[in-house]
C-alpha cells in the first residue's frame, strides 16, 4: 500500500464521509461535515467551550515531502489536531494538519504530510469513538483505546524540525 507524499485534503474528505454514511460511524440523525483550518491551535477559550467545542490530538505515521529539495521522509509523529463539536442537529469537525521541516534544507518552511488509507481510517475512528464519547456519551470503545498502544517510534524524532513540537501539541498523551 503506497502512502500518498503530499497533503490531500480530498482524501480525508472521502474517507470521513465514507465512514460517516456508509458505515455509519456516527448514526445519530445529526449531518457532520469536516473542514480545514491550517492556524487553529489545540487551546479552547472558554466561550468557545460553552459553545460546545472540543480538541482530539491525533498522532499518526505520514510522509513528508520537501517543497524545495523534494527529499522525502516517514514519520511516526504526523500530528493533526480536531476540533468538533454538534450543535441544532449540525456536527462540524475542523481539522489541521501539522508539517515537519526539512533536515537537508533547515529553511523553515513545514511541508504537510500525506497518509495512506489505513492510517486515515485508523484518525477518523478514533475521532468518531471521541465524538460519540463526548457529544453523544456513549463509553468511548475498548478498541479504540486498545489500538493506540500499537505505536513502535522508529528513530528519534527531530523536535527542531517539528511544528507541532513548536506548539507543544507533538503527540499528546491524549490518545
Amino acid at each position: 500500500m503506497s502512502t500518498p507524499t503530499g497533503w490531500t485534503p480530498s482524501f480525508w474528505l472521502d474517507i470521513f464521509d465514507e465512514l460517516l454514511y456508509d458505515d455509519n460511524e456516527l448514526d445519530y440523525g445529526d449531518e457532520w461535515n469536516l473542514n480545514f483550518n491550517y492556524t487553529q491551535t489545540n487551546e479552547i477559550t472558554k466561550q468557545e467551550r460553552k459553545r460546545g467545542w472540543k480538541v482530539y490530538s491525533h498522532c499518526a505515521f505520514g510522509k513528508f515531502q520537501c517543497g524545495a529539495c523534494r527529499k522525502t521522509w516517514r514519520s511516526a509523529r504526523a500530528v493533526v489536531l480536531f476540533r468538533y463539536r454538534v450543535r441544532n442537529g449540525r456536527g462540524t469537525v475542523i481539522m489541521r494538519p501539522f508539517g515537519q521541516a526539512c533536515s537537508r534544507c533547515q529553511d523553515g518552511e513545514y511541508d504537510l504530510p500525506g497518509f495512506n488509507r489505513k492510517d486515515v481510517e485508523h484518525a477518523l475512528l478514533r475521532l468518531f469513538s471521541k465524538i460519540r464519547k463526548n457529544c453523544y456519551g456513549e463509553e468511548e470503545s475498548d478498541d479504540a483505546s486498545s489500538t493506540s498502544s500499537a505505536k513502535v517510534w522508529t528513530k528519534p524524532h527531530e523536535a527542531a524540525l517539528c511544528e507541532a513540537c513548536h506548539q507543544g501539541i507533538c503527540c499528546l498523551e491524549d490518545e
